[in-house]
C-alpha cells in the first residue's frame, strides 16, 4: 500500500485525498508516517552554520526610539530626499538616511476619543489595539506621503505634506487599504499615483481583498470567494515591469506573495500553501461579467522543499524581488517555515522570473468536481480552453483581434476566469530545491543585494532577519549559499519586522517593536589577520597588504593589490610568523589551576592545542579544552613549558584545510620565596621516602624543622630550581628572595620545635592549607563528641548500661517509692551475675527466714535472673511494694508473685511456682 506524505500531496500531479473520518486506520497511519518525517527531517536535516557571530555590544550600530513610541515597523526609504521615514504608533519620523540618531521631524496621528470609545465598546483593548498604528507609507510624489493607520480598528488614510511635514488633515475612508487589526497581515504597493493593497475589508478579517484604489478609476477587486482567496495571509506586492520593451506588448504586472488554505488538497487540518497571484496593471475589469473585478487574477503554488527527505516548506514569511536590467533577469527571493514550528528550520528558495511567467502564461487550469452529493474536489480542467487565454494581459496579439482592454473581452474568458483562478502546475525554485537551510532559526524578512566582486563576477549577497533580532549575511557562490555573518541587531531578543537595504549608503535598516537600528553592510575591519579576512568569503572585504588591514573593496582608493578569494582559498595570504617573544608568560603557583584563554571569530574552524609542540586531546592528562581556552588543573612542574592555540578552518570551495596561531603560552610555576635570611640551609633526605626535602636553620645551629608542603611543590623539583636558577616571579603576588647565599645539606627529619619561623616568612598558600585543615579537624572532633554524648543519652535512657548509669537515670527521673542503699545493691548483684550461683545449682528459697520482713525478700527475689521480661522490679530502678491485701489472685498476672509470702522453688521453673 502507498502511504502519501505532505509531500506527495504538495506536488503530485493530480488529486490527493486524506482518508475520511470512516477510514481511521489508514488515517492515523498517514499521520504516523508525517509526524516520522517531521522527527527525521528535523533530526538528520541539512542546516548551515554562520561563520562569524557578533554580538550586540562589540558592534558600533546606529539606533532610533522615542520614549512612549512603539511598533516601528514601516519603513520607507526616500533615495531623493535622502531620509528614511518611519511609520510607529500614532507617529510618523523622518530620520536621516546616513545616520538615524538623527530626527529631522515627527507628526502626530492620534485617535479622538469617540472612536476610542466605539473601538472599546467592540471588547478590544484601549491601551493596546484601539490607537493608530501606522501600517502604509507610500511615496505619491516629490512633495506628498500616502500614510494609513489602523486608527482604532477604523482604517484611516491621509496625505503627509513633505514640506511643513505635517497631516493634511482629511482623512478617507482606508478600509481595503489598511489593515483593521495592527497584528493583521497585509501588503501595499504604489505604482503611478495608485494604491495596490491586499488585506482584510471588514472588521472581523473574513473578507480578504486584493484591491486598487485610484484617483480616477473605480475601485477594483477579487472576488469573495474560497476559490479566489481562502483565508490568506499577505506578505508582500510588488510590480515588474518591462519598460516597454516586451515584443508582445504586454503592460506591466503586479505580483502579489502570500500564505492561504488549501483548496485543492485534502488534509486532517489546515494545510497551508504559499502562493503568488498577479493582476495587469492596464486591467479595467469587465464588461458585464466580473465587472470591477479583476479580469487577469491568477494564482499559483509556489514550491520550496527538499526532495531528498521529501519534506516541504509550506509557510512563506517574506519576498524579496532582486529586478534586474532586463525583466528575465529578476529573481524572486523568499524565505519559508514548516507550517508546524517544532520542525525548527527555515529556508531560502529563489525563483526566476520566467519560470513565473511560464507557468502563468502555459499552465493548466483546475476546476471544482463534485464527488458524491456535496464532495468537492478540485482537479485538473482537460478542456478546451477558451481564446484569448484566461487571465493575459492584453498584448498586441489581442489588439489585432480589437481587444484593446479587458472591457471587450468576451464573456467566455470571463467567465472562466471566474471559475478557474487557480493554475495546477507549480512554480519550482532554481536547482529544485532551497539555497539555504538553517535550524533553529526563524527568518522573518529578506533583502538582497548584488555585488561585483575583485574577479569580475556577480555574487548576490542574502541578508535574511530572524524572530530573534538577528541578522544573517549569505553570499551565493557557485550554486551553493555560505553564511558570511550572525549579528545581533536588537539588544532585546524581538523579532525584525522590517527590513530595507541601501545601495547608495551600503546600509541595513531595521525596524521592530522597540525602535530603528541601521548596521552596515559588511564589518571588514573586524577582521584583523588576513587568513581571517579572505576566510570570511565576504564580496565586500578584501585585504590590503600595504595597509596591513581588511578594509571595504568600495572605499579602496585602489583594488589592484588587494587579496580577495571567494572560494576562501587564504593561500594567497603572506606568510605570517609569530616571534616566541610574543607569546605571553604566565606564571601559577603548584597544585593551582592555570587557565589559558584562546577565542577564535570562526564558528566553521576547529581549534588545536599544542603543548610543547606535542598536540593536546581531550584525553590528556588534567587538561579541558573548552570553546574559550585550555584549563589546566593542579599544575605540575612537568606541565610547564609552550602552549599554541591553532585555528584550523577546513574550506569546502577551495578544498584546502587552513591554520593560523590564535595565541602562544609560556607557562611556569611560581615558586614560594625562601624563608627569611638564615647563616645556614640543610638540605636532607626524606626518612624512607629517598625525596629530599629542604629546612631553614637558626644562627644557633638548631634546625628549623618547618617543611615545604609537599601537596603545594615536590621538594625534588624545588631542590633542583633552588640550586640552578630561580623562575622570575611577579613582585606584586610574592616578597623579593633574599640576597644571602643558601646552602644545602643532607640531614634527618626533626620533628618541628618551638623556633618555628614566624607565619610572615612562610608560604601564604602553605598557611592557607593548614589554616583549613586545623578548622577541619576541630569541627570534626565536636561532631563526633556530640555523636558520642547522644549515643551514651540514648543508650542510658533504654537501660543498656551498667549501674552508674542506672543509678543516674533513677537520680534524673525520680522514683515513686523510697528504696534503700542495699536494694540497689542487690538489683546490681542480680544484674551482674553473682559468682556464687554455680551453673545448674539451684537456689532453695524455703531457708529464707521470713522474719526479717520485706527487706530479706526483696533481697533474694533481686539476686534471682530468670530471663523472664515480668520482672520489672530492677529494670526499672524501683522496688515494688507489697500488693494490696484487697487484691485477689485472679487479678494477678501468671508471673507476678510475691515471694516474700510465697516462697519460690525454682527460679526458672516453667510452671508456676507454689508459695
Amino acid at each position: 500500500m502507498h502511504q502519501y506524505s505532505l509531500a506527495d500531496a504538495m506536488t503530485e500531479k493530480g488529486n490527493f485525498t486524506l482518508p475520511k473520518p470512516s477510514e481511521s486506520n489508514m488515517g492515523f497511519g498517514v499521520l504516523g508516517v508525517f509526524l516520522g518525517l517531521l522527527l527525521e527531517v528535523s533530526t538528520h536535516g541539512p542546516h548551515a552554520v554562520p561563520r562569524t557571530s557578533w554580538r550586540h555590544q562589540d558592534l558600533d550600530l546606529m539606533e532610533f526610539s522615542e520614549p512612549e513610541i512603539f511598533n516601528y515597523s514601516t519603513l520607507l526609504l526616500s533615495e531623493k530626499r535622502d531620509a528614511l521615514y518611519v511609520g510607529a504608533r500614532e507617529a510618523v519620523f523622518e530620520l536621516s538616511k546616513k545616520n538615524v540618531t538623527v530626527k529631522y521631524n515627527k507628526a502626530q496621528w492620534t485617535v479622538a476619543e469617540k472612536p476610542m470609545m466605539m473601538c472599546t465598546q467592540k471588547g478590544k483593548s484601549k491601551e493596546r489595539d484601539c490607537l493608530n498604528y501606522i501600517r502604509v507609507l507610500q511615496v505619491v510624489d516629490d512633495e506628498r506621503l500616502y500614510v494609513c493607520g489602523t486608527h482604532a480598528f477604523q482604517p484611516q488614510c491621509d496625505y503627509l505634506k513633505l514640506a511643513d511635514f505635517s497631516l493634511d488633515g482629511r482623512p478617507e475612508d482606508g478600509r481595503g487599504k489598511c489593515s483593521f487589526d495592527p497584528s493583521q497581515s497585509f501588503t501595499t504597493v504604489m505604482v503611478d499615483g495608485e494604491l495596490y493593497s491586499g488585506t482584510a475589508y471588514n472588521f472581523l478579517g473574513s473578507e480578504p481583498i486584493i484591491s486598487r484604489y485610484s484617483p480616477s478609476q473605480s475601485l477594483l477587486r477579487t472576488e469573495y470567494s474560497t476559490s479566489w482567496l481562502n483565508e490568506p495571509s499577505f506578505v508582500f506586492a510588488d510590480v515588474i515591469g518591462d519598460g516597454g520593451n516586451r515584443v508582445d506588448g504586454e503592460d506591466d504586472k503586479i505580483y502579489y506573495f502570500f500564505t492561504e488554505v488549501s483548496v485543492e488538497y485534502e488534509f486532517f487540518g489546515k494545510l497551508l500553501i504559499p502562493r503568488v497571484a498577479r493582476v495587469c496593471k492596464g486591467d479595467l475589469g469587465g464588461q458585464r461579467t466580473l465587472q470591477k473585478k479583476w479580469t487577469s487574477f491568477l494564482k499559483a503554488k509556489l514550491v520550496c522543499s527538499m526532495p531528498e527527505l521529501n519534506f516541504v516548506f509550506n509557510v512563506v514569511h517574506d519576498v524579496f524581488i532582486l529586478k534586474g536590467a532586463d525583466w528575465r533577469d529578476t529573481v524572486i527571493y523568499g524565505v519559508f517555515t514548516s507550517q508546524w514550528g517544532n520542525v525548527g528550520l527555515s529556508a531560502v528558495c529563489a525563483y526566476n522570473m520566467t519560470a513565473v511567467e511560464e507557468v502563468f502564461s502555459k499552465g493548466k487550469f483546475m476546476q471544482k468536481a463534485t464527488v458524491g452529493h456535496s464532495h468537492t474536489k478540485w482537479v485538473r480542467d482537460n478542456g478546451v480552453t477558451p481564446s484569448p487565454r484566461p487571465g493575459a494581459c492584453i498584448n498586441n496579439l489581442m489588439r489585432r483581434q480589437n481587444i484593446s482592454s479587458s472591457l471587450h473581452l468576451p464573456d467566455k474568458t470571463l467567465q472562466f476566469v471566474k471559475d478557474h483562478p487557480l493554475l495546477e502546475d507549480p512554480v519550482l525554485p532554481i536547482g529544485n530545491g532551497p539555497r539555504l537551510i538553517t535550524k533553529d532559526v526563524n527568518y522573518t524578512q529578506i533583502v538582497v543585494e548584488r555585488v561585483r566582486a575583485l574577479d569580475g563576477n556577480i555574487y548576490d549577497v542574502i541578508f535574511t532577519g530572524t524572530d530573534k533580532g538577528v541578522l544573517h549575511k549569505s553570499v551565493v557562490y557557485e550554486g551553493d549559499v555560505h553564511i558570511v555573518e550572525e549579528i545581533q541587531l536588537l539588544k532585546n531578543s524581538e523579532s525584525i519586522k522590517n527590513l530595507l537595504l541601501s545601495s547608495e549608503t551600503r546600509s541595513l535598516y531595521a525596524g521592530s517593536d522597540s525602535g530603528v537600528v541601521q548596521s552596515p553592510t559588511a564589518f571588514c575591519g573586524r577582521y584583523a589577520p588576513c587568513a581571517d579576512c579572505v576566510l570570511s568569503r565576504d564580496p565586500y572585504c578584501a585585504w590590503d597588504p600595504q595597509a596591513a588591514a581588511c578594509v571595504n573593496i568600495f572605499d579602496a582608493l585602489s583594488q589592484s593589490e588587494l587579496i580577495q578569494s571567494l572560494n576562501g582559498d587564504a593561500s594567497k595570504c603572506p606568510t605570517v610568523v609569530s616571534p616566541s617573544q610574543n607569546f605571553r608568560r604566565v606564571a601559577v603557583k603548584p597544585g593551582s589551576s592555570a587557565e589559558l584563554p584562546c577565542l577564535g571569530h570562526s564558528n566553521l574552524a576547529q581549534v588545536m592545542w599544542k603543548a610543547n609542540d606535542s598536540a593536546l586531546t581531550e584525553a590528556s592528562r588534567f587538561h579541558l579544552i573548552g570553546e574559550n581556552g585550555l584549563l589546566i588543573y593542579s599544575v605540575a612542574p612537568e606541565d610547564q613549558g609552550r602552549y599554541e592555540c591553532w585555528s584550523v578552518e577546513w574550506a569546502p570551495a577551495a578544498g584546502k584545510n587552513f591554520s593560523r596561531l590564535l595565541a602562544g603560552y609560556v607557562l611556569a610555576l611560581d615558586l614560594p620565596p625562601p624563608p627569611p635570611p638564615p647563616r645556614q640551609a640543610t638540605f636532607a633526605a626524606e626518612a624512607g621516602e629517598g625525596r629530599p626535602s629542604v629546612r631553614a636553620a637558626k644562627s644557633n645551629g638548631e634546625t628549623d624543622g618547618a617543611l615545604l608542603t609537599p601537596g603545594l611543590a615536590p621538594p625534588s623539583f624545588t631542590a633542583a630550581v633552588r640550586l640552578t636558577s630561580p623562575p622570575q616571579t611577579d613582585s606584586s603576588l610574592t616578597p623579593p628572595p633574599s640576597s644571602s647565599t643558601t646552602k644545602f645539606q643532607p640531614k634527618q627529619r626533626l620533628p618541628p620545635s618551638a623556633d618555628a619561623p614566624p607565619p610572615e616568612s612562610r608560604d601564604p598558600a602553605a598557611e592557607y592549607l593548614q589554616h583549613n585543615n586545623s578548622t577541619a579537624l576541630l569541627f570534626l572532633f565536636l561532631l563526633f563528641f556530640l555523636l558520642f554524648l547522644a549515643a551514651l543519652a540514648y543508650n542510658c535512657y533504654m537501660q543498656y548500661l551498667p549501674a552508674p548509669c542506672l543509678r543516674l537515670r533513677a537520680a534524673l527521673l525520680g522514683s515513686h517509692k523510697s528504696a534503700n542503699q542495699a536494694t540497689y545493691l542487690a538489683c546490681e548483684a542480680g544484674l551482674m551475675e553473682s559468682a556464687a550461683v554455680g551453673v545448674g545449682e539451684k537456689i532453695h528459697m524455703t531457708e529464707a527466714p521470713t522474719r526479717n520482713g520485706g527487706q530479706a525478700a526483696q533481697s533474694l527475689r533481686a539476686l534471682r535472673d530468670t530471663g523472664y521480661e515480668t520482672e520489672p522490679e530492677c529494670g526499672n530502678g524501683q522496688i515494688p511494694s507489697r500488693p494490696p491485701a484487697g487484691d485477689s489472685p485472679s487479678q494477678e498476672k501468671p508471673f507476678d508473685v510475691d515471694c516474700e509470702f510465697q516462697p519460690i522453688e525454682f527460679a526458672d521453673a516453667d510452671e508456676t511456682p507454689s508459695c
